[in-house]
């Protein structure tokens, strides 16, 4: 299985924060799962530091691509079919973060590993 982490679940997972699921935590654990984590997570996490939003990840912000290679996860970058995919979703939803997500895992056909039921209108494939 290949799945998307979700910001939040990324930090989470990092921070061995109890609020990420149990069947969450494991399929990330699994050494038959593989992880990937979107250049709009790593966005989001910088953006959100420097406005003062994300003061507990700052060091994650300074030093992403080194904690994702120790973790085993691979980075998957944002590609134009990506952004066209992500600018043309339907809806309402406007954050454009979760919209790049969502495009991804639609067009890499990968499950996004996330709480956010909002995604399950999208028609991706969420483990939480």
């Amino acid at each position: 299985m290949r799945v998307l982490l979700d910001t939040h679940t990324l930090l989470w997972w990092l921070d061995g924060d109890r609020r990420l699921s149990k069947r969450a935590r494991n399929v990330i654990a699994s050494e038959e799962t593989g992880v990937l984590v979107s250049a709009a997570s790593a966005w989001e996490i910088s953006t959100k530091v420097r406005l003062g939003k994300l003061p507990g990840a700052i060091e994650i912000a300074s030093d992403l691509p080194s904690i994702l290679r120790r973790q085993d996860f691979e980075s998957l970058p944002i590609t134009a079919v990506h952004a066209l995919r992500a600018g043309s979703l339907p809806g309402a939803h406007r954050d454009p973060f979760d919209r790049m997500l969502i495009a991804q895992a639609q067009h890499e056909d990968l499950a996004l590993v996330s709480n956010e039921r909002l995604f399950d209108g999208y028609g991706v494939r969420r483990v939480w």
